[in-house]
């Protein structure tokens, strides 16, 4: 088709995504970025027909009406106006919601897909466009429906029954039952005394650990309960006669881990880097859409991170055993290339693993170019892919029976073994993380050679207390892990999910650990009692299976959406006859004589009488939020400051209280130097409780901004960045806008 104005206008999500493929298609085409999603349902309306098929009444985003003029005008004078948002679901969305917000319809255009940036995938994609595949299409909304109507429903029943600007959702609600089961699950938890016995024997002069087991010829094993049961034993095998029974020698192999998938590389950087599973998506999408690599502009390094396909392309295995057989020798090469299953259920979205678009770029040679963050996520993504691809690590595993016989009665057995890396294979590169963080080392001990009959020397007994332990709590890597076992939510939504329960208030962190608050098992509580379907983890998982088969066309979205909603109608109508949350206490009313009740408010739990609205008394709750001190003087007389907590949030105030009533604004400093001054950029309140971000030197220096300031500087003018919503900045000197990059 002749082009109307000599180009094609392709339309992406970002523009640093824009820049890379703009690079790759040459001056023939004009490359505009959408800066996101430009439609959605409307924020203070339920926007969802519920009587006509749950259809729903897109708005487009006020922020993104720009971006949208602006593809449209180019598209009068355009030939063909090709789609390339990201490859998955919500990709295929955002192309058919640009389609109808910039009235595209009545032009040529064309759905384009690749999974990498690369000039091979992005040539090759625009050989072969399609159409816009109206079953993602229609998974993905009602996904949308789904979740917009649980949301709207649930949202306003928490705020009458808890406290306004608490939320519920489909699947971050099942994610925080599962947190406070486990919490539950540990606060129950009966510690059991158990003792075990190990002996130092020898024979010679090699020395080796063996645990006692049980006795000779029984199958169970031998518990031992108390202190005095293990002194019985030990008398006992201390007057015995040892000697080896059986020893086993055999070589165990370890297969290399597959390649990432989205769910597995957020584990792995939480574990490995102690990464938030938002940071490492946030990063991972700066390495797919492209980084600029100094006279090559930018360059998109690895291929789409939303996936849970372990598949690697012919081509990708090829460069790797390439790389293996030149830098590691013949020995580190399988006989063949490997292959991975995928163990996700119903896996779907892009078609490939995480990887890099060329393992050629090694990770020290990006170091110029690259933040430490991302450089230390791309080295992860790379060092994994090779070793995928890296031979077996061999083990060799011995074991021994060793049988002690005592004067009188039945001989015990004891058991040794050790583990010895004899070739380390594709850990000569790379070993993977784990949640247990006392997990034993590869080669502690070493068994000597042994044979049957061997006498052995006793040189020690060792009996220890032990207890048996509560289930560890979840950290982000774990919950991600049993999310995607449950088949509870995707992969790409595990991210925004803990970030929510987080920024709600329902969870909190403790090191690595999530640990819900007060507020989130009320907020479990309440959704469990009155709504235990819609927080179950079977119904959820079913319901994932349901959309998945949306996507695939084997069913309508309609139906699924209207089995969803019949029976949430019905809940929230019995649920309405509740009464609000509170928590009885033994103190009484002193205005009306009635108890007193524990309420929630803005500002976390407070008394209030159990007779309201008649009786409006309400006083602050012994403890909470106690006053924090500060490093702060007072202005008045010099004493200490302490943060409080007033209507319009922290303040600082002298903790001489009442006898001083000095007070002051309380700054929280965000790290951020202020362009005008270099003084410290500090989070303050407007007369109406806005916050905004001023210069700490303050009247000297008025700058103020009224979004969040950013540390990292402008890429393309080194101004103050700030954020443009919760993955994007926008610079505040220039005008360049993309995602906000990611600092430690």
């Amino acid at each position: 088709m002749a082009r109307r104005n000599g180009h094609d206008l392709v339309v992406v999500e970002s523009p640093a995504k824009a820049r890379t493929i703009a690079n790759i298609l040459g001056r023939e085409y004009k490359v505009l970025a959408s800066l996101g999603h430009v439609r959605d349902l409307p924020k203070r309306q339920l926007g969802v027909d519920v009587e006509h098929g749950f259809l729903p009444q897109y708005v487009v985003i006020k922020e993104k009406e720009k971006a949208i003029r602006q593809i449209r005008e180019a598209a009068r004078e355009a030939g063909t106006v090709f789609l390339a948002t990201d490859p998955d679901r919500e990709g295929e969305a955002i192309a058919w919601h640009l389609l109808h917000a910039a009235q595209l319809q009545g032009r040529p255009y064309r759905r384009v897909v690749f999974h990498e940036i690369t000039p091979q995938a992005v040539r090759e994609a625009f050989r072969n466009p399609r159409d816009i595949d109206m079953r993602l299409v229609e998974a993905q909304q009602a996904r949308r429906v789904l979740d917009r109507l649980l949301g709207y429903k649930l949202s306003p029943f928490l705020w009458r029954k808890v406290k306004r600007g608490l939320s519920a959702g489909r699947v971050q609600s099942v994610a925080l039952r599962l947190l406070v089961e486990r919490e539950r699950e540990i606060e129950s938890f009966i510690p059991r005394e158990y003792w075990t016995i190990e002996a130092l024997l020898a024979r010679g002069d090699d020395a080796f650990l063996a645990r006692l087991v049980g006795y000779l010829g029984r199958r169970e094993k031998l518990e031992i309960p108390n202190e005095t049961e293990a002194q019985r034993l030990v008398a006992l095998l201390r007057s015995s006669r040892y000697r080896v029974d059986a020893v086993d020698r055999k070589r165990q192999s370890r297969r290399p881990p597959p390649p990432f998938i989205t769910s597995t590389l957020q584990q792995e950087a939480a574990r490995r880097l102690g990464f938030s599973a938002q940071k490492t998506m946030v990063i991972a999408q700066q390495l797919y859409e492209g980084v600029r690599l100094g006279d090559q502009g930018e360059v998109g390094l690895i291929t789409y991170m939303r996936t849970d396909s372990t598949h690697l392309s012919e081509s990708a295995k090829a460069e790797a055993r390439d790389y293996i057989r030149q830098h590691f020798g013949p020995d580190y090469l399988p006989r063949a290339p490997r292959d991975y299953k995928t163990r996700v259920k119903n896996a779907q979205e892009a078609h490939e693993a995480i990887r890099p678009t060329s393992l050629a770029r090694e990770p020290e040679s990006l170091r110029p170019y690259l933040t430490e963050d991302q450089l230390r996520l791309y080295t992860l993504i790379w060092q994994r892919t090779l070793a995928c691809q890296m031979a077996d690590a061999q083990y060799e595993v011995r074991s021994a029976d060793i049988v002690a016989e005592p004067p009188a009665g039945q001989p015990f057995l004891l058991r040794a073994s050790s583990s010895v890396l004899v070739f380390p294979g594709y850990r000569q590169l790379y070993i993977e993380g784990s949640d247990d963080e006392d997990e034993q080392q590869d080669g502690a001990g070493t068994l000597p050679d042994l044979a049957p009959g061997d006498p052995l020397e006793l040189r020690e007994l060792m009996p220890r207390q032990h207890f048996t332990e509560p289930p560890r709590r979840y950290s982000e890597a774990s919950l991600i892990k049993a999310l995607e076992e449950k088949g509870i939510g995707r992969p790409s939504t595990y991210a925004v999910i803990i970030s929510t329960l987080l920024e709600r208030g329902y969870v909190e962190r403790e090191g690595r650990q999530l640990r819900p608050t007060d507020l989130g098992r009320l907020v479990n509580d309440l959704l469990v009692e009155h709504f235990p379907e819609f927080v179950d983890v079977d119904f959820t998982a079913e319901m994932e299976d349901r959309l998945d088969e949306v996507s695939r066309g084997e069913r309508p979205w309609q139906p699924v959406v209207q089995e969803f909603y019949g029976p949430l109608e019905q809940a929230l109508a019995r649920a309405e006859r509740a009464p609000r949350a509170t928590e009885a206490t033994d103190q009484t009313c002193e205005l009306c004589g009635r108890p007193m009740v524990i309420r929630w408010g803005r500002r976390g739990r407070f008394l209030s009488c159990s007779g309201f609205p008649e009786c409006k008394n309400a006083r602050p709750l012994e403890g909470e939020e106690a006053p924090q001190p500060s490093e702060e003087a007072c202005p008045e007389c010099g004493a200490p400051m302490l943060v409080k907590r007033g209507r319009y949030g922290p303040f600082l105030a002298c903790s001489r209280y009442p006898e001083c009533r000095g007070r002051k604004p309380f700054l929280a400093s965000t790290g951020v130097a202020c362009p005008r001054c270099g003084g410290d950029l500090v989070e303050r309140r407007s007369r109406r409780g806005r916050s905004f971000y001023g210069c700490s030197r303050y009247p000297d220096c008025d700058f103020t901004v009224w979004r969040r300031p950013l540390a990292s500087p402008c890429p393309q003018c080194r101004g103050l960045l700030v954020a443009d919503g919760k993955e994007e900045a926008r610079c505040t000197q220039c005008s360049w806008r993309g995602v906000a990059p990611v600092t430690s």
